[in-house]
């Protein structure tokens, strides 16, 4: 019997402007749109919390983290048209992006 190996993609944005409202709203509406994609299971927008330890890096503006129960499902999404439109209408937003992408032991 295989183990079911959920995959987890977590994406933290560093914005140009990243003080910028507007900014801000135009990344999280962008990112709203990705819900939409079926292989999607859980899906999280968030800003750092405030916390105060060493381990910390709360330098990022906005983050996404999305589950999938495949890695093939995770695949399916990078191509998926919705997420190919979200990077060419929000690219010009930030600086930096940074993923982590992780599974099941």
């Amino acid at each position: 019997m295989s183990r079911h190996q959920s995959f987890i993609h977590h994406v933290f944005f560093w914005l140009k402007n990243a003080k910028n409202q507007e900014d801000q709203a135009k990344l999280v509406a962008g990112l709203e749109k990705l819900r939409a994609i079926a292989d999607i299971t859980g899906f999280h927008i968030g800003i750092p919390a405030v916390t105060d330890r060493p381990v910390i890096d709360s330098s990022y503006d906005i983050s996404l983290c999305i589950f999938f129960d495949t890695s093939e499902a995770q695949d399916a999404y990078q191509i998926d048209p919705l997420h190919l439109a979200f990077i060419d209408e929000c690219k010009h937003l930030w600086e930096r992006v940074v993923v982590y992408d992780s599974i099941d032991i």
